[in-house]
């Protein structure tokens, strides 16, 4: 059976990203963006939240959150993941989803931050091998 797994979303920050270090060292940052949908429900005209969580790896990860903040506008590309775990205090099943970023780029600040250019990272990185009992979070 094919299938297929590629999200693109825009973005803001909901958060400042937290980094953090596997054992192995390798950087992961974490973060959430809003991405906001407007339609017209008969005459009226709505606003939809959703909040994604976001999380990426390696020198991408270090670069979001050296200059990445809450607010801050970003188009994120990569892949929705699915993480399962038994919850230490109820023993319940837990699980969530996430997308895994390949690719980050920063958008432009917003008009009262004129003459600052953005920094994008343009270049997928490859996602370094990770035993998900590594990820510190």
């Amino acid at each position: 059976m094919n299938s297929f797994n590629k999200v693109i979303l825009l973005g803001n920050l909901t958060r400042d990203p937290e980094v953090r270090y596997t054992p192995s060292g390798t950087a992961v940052a974490s973060f959430a963006i809003a991405v906001n949908r407007r339609y017209k429900q008969g005459e009226e005209t709505k606003d939809e939240v959703s909040y994604i969580d976001i999380v990426v790896f390696g020198k991408t990860a270090e670069n979001c959150g050296q200059y990445l903040n809450k607010g801050d506008a970003i188009l994120v590309e990569g892949r929705l993941q699915q993480r399962r775990w038994d919850d230490k205090d109820s023993g319940q099943k837990r699980s969530k989803v996430e997308v895994v970023a390949q690719l980050v780029n920063f958008m432009p600040k917003r008009s009262g931050q004129a003459g600052q250019s953005a920094k994008q990272e343009q270049e997928p990185m490859p996602e370094p091998p990770v035993d998900e009992g590594e990820i510190p979070f």
